[in-house]
């Protein structure tokens, strides 16, 4: 029991890692290659496997694609940013990164950040920002807008009536808008990725 489980995980994983690099599941025919089998049943067999515990689903049109839980990674314990201390690695939790970053998948999208003006908050360029399209700005919450045409990342402050945006980079101006603002979402979270 205990190696036919295994078998699953690694049949699940040789398909996860073909999604990630090519951003699409694999044809039949490339599972064939990938499972190092010869028949297209003994594929169907494992798909309808994967399928059964949950590792894969099909969309609307029936086309195979993974589910979040088999894109997740393992969550093997703590780490100290203060002081060293002991590590310790145990399997805590698998965890998603769709799961945990997007909380309202429906009415989230992600941008890509250009220029310098929010690096105080550690948003950097060429970071990837989650926005919630449909969350009410709160005073100190990081939105995006657009402003007299144009779009821009700040700190959303309402003063009275008025709407200001605010740089966290004291090089940059706030931001009154002179005669249009469109508010186009709150960033909920921010995608560093340090080697590219």
């Amino acid at each position: 029991m205990e190696e036919k489980r295994r078998t699953i995980e690694t049949v699940e994983k040789k398909i996860a890692a073909f999604f990630r690099e090519n951003r699409r599941m694999p044809t039949y025919s490339e599972m064939l290659h990938i499972l190092g089998v010869r028949s297209k049943s003994v594929v169907h067999f494992w798909i309808n496997k994967l399928l059964a515990r949950g590792l894969l689903e099909k969309d609307s049109r029936g086309f195979l694609k993974p589910t979040r839980r088999s894109l997740a990674l393992p969550m093997i314990g703590d780490i100290a940013a203060g002081f060293p201390s002991p590590a310790e690695e145990e399997l805590r939790d698998v965890i998603s990164f769709d799961e945990y970053l997007v909380t309202r998948p429906g009415s989230s999208f992600l941008l890509t950040v250009s220029g310098d003006s929010m690096t105080g908050a550690g948003i950097m360029e060429g970071d990837l920002v989650i926005v919630e399209r449909d969350r009410e700005p709160r005073n100190g919450d990081i939105v995006i807008a657009e402003v007299d045409g144009e779009w821009t990342i700040k700190y959303f402050r309402k003063e009275g009536r008025n709407i200001i945006l605010e740089a966290a980079n004291p090089k940059y101006k706030t931001i009154r808008p002179k005669s249009e603002l469109r508010l186009g979402g709150v960033v909920s979270a921010v995608i560093r990725k340090y080697h590219r």
